[in-house]
């Protein structure tokens, strides 16, 4: 009888965030559990620390619940599992279910692990590869390892994809030598992302003071060479920026 070949552990997410092509969401979203093992709940589930874990406290299935406020794009599901530490712990089958609340949830992946070490990712779209879009995730731990009753995960990330436009102003603007700059470029950019108008909603004279004390700032150090002026104002405003993109 051959023995199944072990679950290889995938990349740690964190390779994922810094491409700048997805990023974590799991912070919006309101988790709950079927049961668990006071102590070892949703905090420990989502502390970043590879330590600590998630414990069951009842019969299976065992559910992970996670329900957004709004419809959400997520492309992709990261979880951690140690077998070398959880041993009968250890999930063997997942199911993982999307829908808009608790009465339509559907099946869209069913994993088979054996013996996990690592990160596990699973990708939540379609044929096409296009992500799903859902009010919920629901991850089912099915089964255990060596019939284990309670259950054990680490750590659960989500991911959404990043839109390839905000991407290509983020790289242009952040990472693009100042001399390639024209004129129109920074512009451009400045009137579309330096004002923080999904953040709040300013005066049209506030609109325009802001966009003239950034442009100013980049005119002149562009013309004049000054970089310490140029800078400056790009670090200023690149929390405005990137919030304005996220």
């Amino acid at each position: 009888m051959t023995t199944p070949n072990k679950t290889p552990p995938g990349a740690d997410p964190k390779q994922l965030e810094r491409t700048g092509t997805v990023r974590e969401i799991g912070s919006q979203a309101v988790w709950s559990l079927s049961s668990c093992k006071p102590g070892f709940g949703v905090d420990q589930l989502r502390d970043d620390n590879l330590e600590t874990y998630w414990q069951s406290d009842g019969s299976q299935p065992h559910l992970v619940n996670i329900q957004f406020r709004r419809k959400t794009t997520v492309k992709t599901l990261c979880i951690y599992a140690d077998y070398k530490s959880d041993e009968s712990y250890t999930p063997s089958k997942i199911s993982v279910r999307v829908g808009n609340n608790f009465h339509n949830l559907q099946e869209i992946r069913q994993l088979e692990l054996v013996e996990p070490s690592g990160w596990i990712h699973v990708p939540l779209t379609d044929n096409h590869k296009k992500p799903t879009r859902t009010f919920m995730i629901q991850i089912a731990v099915l089964a255990n390892h060596q019939n284990g009753r309670d259950t054990h995960m680490r750590q659960i990330k989500i991911y959404t994809p990043v839109e390839e436009s905000s991407i290509e102003y983020i790289r242009l603007l952040f990472f693009t030598p100042f001399d390639s700059l024209g004129e129109r470029t920074l512009y451009g950019l400045f009137g579309r992302y330096c004002l923080p108008n999904q953040c709040k909603q300013p005066s049209r004279r506030e609109k325009k003071r802001k966009k003239e004390e950034c442009w100013e700032g980049w005119r002149h150090g562009w013309r004049d060479g000054e970089k310490e002026r140029l800078i400056q104002c790009r670090a200023k405003y690149s929390l405005i920026f990137l919030s304005v993109t996220s």
